[in-house]
């Protein structure tokens, strides 16, 4: 990370790259009430660019800069399901390059039409299993290779994603708990979030507890449990779940996983906007339900940390809309009188 050139007790940073990270924990009081535990979730919706994302796309440009890999006015090219190539996208507004994004036709129309009001350069393809050679991750490294001047993000498989969450995020929870905490729960689908803060946190603590969560349809359940890539069902959550290991999930910890369902996890954002007050996305409902079976499954007294990954905001239209959900065979949470 780029140290900012002010004095910390100004409280100014260096501007946007100055503004990632050093994000609160927020305590959920009702699932921390509920629980008996303390339930904290680390606002990554908070960063610059609306999401935990900022970390890796900030990591991965900073290394590409110092191999020399990008020069002035050269292009970034990336396949995403929308968060980190918006990041990117802010971070190459801030430096003097110029985004390609490649997405799944399947996401939400706010991230699409946001990475647009960026400036990204948009590409939208069908969405394919990643053993297709037009898998959307597949196709961005070759338009990568085939663009002069362009570095390939490749945030699934480069390791700068997961060192920019083990030199920042885990190390802000760690200071943020005193180094009290008994367990980090997170889903995964490049690995960069879940695995970073995981290595951290046993190097600090081996007794800490890393538990994955994880949607129906993503095989990584299975391979934390019994070392298979299988799934079952399929989910409506953008962004998380994969049907491999990538390079930034090889060799983390993993304690325990929790597959959680697409309804749970829309009670769990529904209740935490009308509970705590907090509008967030659907990897944020696996995440914390996830974080609430871990808290059943280890007793009361312990804290969990979890990590809220972007607002509800690019999923308006979807998750907080009936007929859309009713369309995926879900309901809509209600608001009890």
């Amino acid at each position: 990370m780029v140290a900012s050139t002010q004095p910390p007790s100004t409280g100014i940073t260096a501007g946007f790259v100055g503004a990632v990270g050093n994000t609160p924990l927020i305590r959920l009081n009702a699932l921390s009430a509920l629980t008996g535990c303390e339930i904290l979730g680390k606002a990554e919706f908070m960063n610059p660019g609306g999401s935990v994302k900022d970390r890796a796309a900030l990591g991965i440009l900073l290394e590409a800069e110092e191999q020399g890999l990008l020069q002035p006015g050269g292009t970034v090219v990336e396949g995403t399901a929308g968060n980190t190539g918006i990041g990117l996208t802010h971070l190459c507004n801030a430096r003097g390059y110029k985004a390609l994004i490649v997405i799944p036709d399947t996401q939400s129309a706010e991230k699409i039409g946001l990475l647009r009001s960026l400036g990204a350069e948009v590409r939208t393809v069908p969405a394919v299993p990643y053993r297709d050679p037009n898998n959307y991750v597949r196709l961005s490294g070759r338009i990568a290779e085939e663009t002069s001047g362009a570095v390939w993000a490749n945030q699934f498989d480069n390791l700068a994603n997961r060192r920019a969450h083990y030199n920042s995020t885990g190390p802000e929870i760690w200071q943020q708990t005193g180094g009290r905490i008994d367990a980090w729960v997170a889903a995964t689908g490049t690995g960069g979030t879940y695995a970073g803060v995981a290595l951290y946190l046993k190097e600090q603590n081996p007794a800490v507890r890393c538990v994955l969560a994880d949607p129906h349809g993503s095989a990584l359940y299975s391979w934390a449990t019994d070392g298979s890539l299988t799934s079952e069902g399929s989910s409506i959550t953008e962004g998380i779940g994969n049907s491999r290991v990538t390079a930034n999930l090889e060799g983390a910890p993993v304690d325990d996983a929790v597959r959680v369902a697409d309804q749970q996890a829309l009670a769990t954002i529904y209740d935490l906007l009308w509970q705590e007050g907090l509008f967030l996305g659907g990897s944020v409902g696996i995440n914390v339900a996830a974080a609430v079976e871990t808290a059943r499954r280890m007793g009361p007294g312990h804290t969990i940390v979890t990590v809220l990954c972007d607002s509800g905001d690019r999923y308006r239209s979807r998750l907080y809309d009936a007929a859309w959900l009713a369309g995926k065979g879900l309901q809509q949470p209600v608001r009890a009188a």
